[in-house]
């Protein structure tokens, strides 16, 4: 009895458990919460199979409680049979062509939509104008993503700057392990491999582009790829299509500077510490991908985030600088990465800090 009781405690405890942490999150990590159109696309399928199955659980519960009751044994009736009904072609009938309508019901709008996603047709270089299809080449890497804009040469890292309503074609690969690339309000995830490109589309809604008071939307890889898999995100920022090609207007022109002689003395060490072998301090980087090693640092100034998982301020960056395996365990920087003075920590800081488009 005592061991009975103890394993009901227990269940009792999971139970209550799982329905707390099921709330837990982010709405700006929710796919409950769609933000544009292959977003709304899924979760009109995902309502209407979670309607078709809480009424087929409906019917059978409503069935199986009035054949209970029904047909429940009785005092007196203990010998009697009830009618046989084995081998009858009606209910054959019924429960063979019921579950065949549902699935064509719940099939036709999946196939629809699957290949309406998967028309990737305006970002073939034959079909497309530049100015009229977006393509992002996406490059996952342990723990960090690149994003290259190959029509205009510009490359940037953790962060993610798309316009809103029109559609952005992906180019998705990997470098080293499976990623996947998952913006949940914007989208489902999609793998990154490194034996071949995947190509999808997403579009993001300008109505709906300031979700929960936040002016950005997060994404994050979706296939386990080491110990820092739960770390690797990314932020995706959305402007309007004149403020995009602003954006990409001063990014062309964007140069790397130092100014003060602490900032100066960073960018000193910056080189002399070898971190220019991995890390692009431009956005213009015309390296081969196995020359880009490390996360293009271009206006890193400006981001909301150290690592694409720290708030971005002075503390952050200095205790990045200093031991980036305590914050990201796994990452390429381990091992390699040279031993800093709190003195040359504080130079780069000053650096870094300082690395943002100007004002056009």
């Amino acid at each position: 009895m005592k061991n009975w009781l103890t394993k009901w405690r227990l269940f009792t405890v999971f139970a209550l458990m799982t329905l707390v942490l099921a709330g837990c999150g982010e709405p700006f990590l929710s796919t409950l919460q769609p933000a544009g159109e292959v977003a709304d696309m899924q979760y009109s399928i995902m309502i209407l199979s979670t309607i078709m199955m809480v009424v087929v659980v409906a019917v059978v519960t409503i069935i199986f409680v009035y054949v209970v009751v029904k047909f429940r044994r009785r005092k007196g009736d203990e010998d009697k049979i009830p009618e046989q009904v084995e081998g009858s072609h009606k209910l054959e009938v019924i429960w063979t062509v019921i579950p065949i309508l549902l699935l064509i019901v719940l099939a036709v709008p999946v196939v629809a939509a699957t290949f309406d996603l998967a028309d990737t047709r305006a970002m073939d270089k034959e079909n497309r104008k530049p100015e009229d299809a977006l393509v992002i080449n996406v490059r996952a890497n342990l723990y960090w993503w690149e994003f290259e804009y190959p029509d205009h040469g510009i490359i940037t890292s953790q962060d993610l700057v798309v316009p809103t309503d029109e559609k952005v074609y992906f180019n998705l690969k990997a470098s080293d392990v499976k990623h996947s690339f998952w913006i949940p309000a914007i989208g489902g995830k999609m793998d990154t491999n490194t034996e071949n490109i995947n190509k999808f589309w997403l579009q993001f809604d300008s109505e709906r582009s300031d979700l929960e008071n936040e002016d950005y939307f997060y994404g994050k890889c979706a296939e386990l790829c080491g110990p820092s898999h739960a770390l690797m995100d990314f932020k995706v920022e959305t402007l309007s299509k004149d403020e995009f090609n602003s954006w990409v207007k001063g990014m062309k022109e964007y140069k790397a500077t130092a100014e003060g002689d602490m900032a100066q003395q960073g960018e000193q060490l910056f080189e002399e510490k070898g971190c220019i072998g991995c890390h692009a301090v431009n956005p213009v980087d015309e390296r081969p991908e196995q020359a880009r090693k490390g996360p293009n640092l271009a206006t890193f100034g400006e981001r909301s985030r150290v690592a694409g998982i720290l708030e971005h301020n002075e503390e952050n960056i200095r205790k990045w600088l200093k031991d980036p395996e305590a914050y990201k365990p796994g990452n390429k920087m381990t091992n390699t990465y040279p031993e800093l003075e709190d003195g040359e920590v504080d130079a780069l800081t000053e650096y870094l800090k300082g690395l943002k488009l100007e004002e056009k």
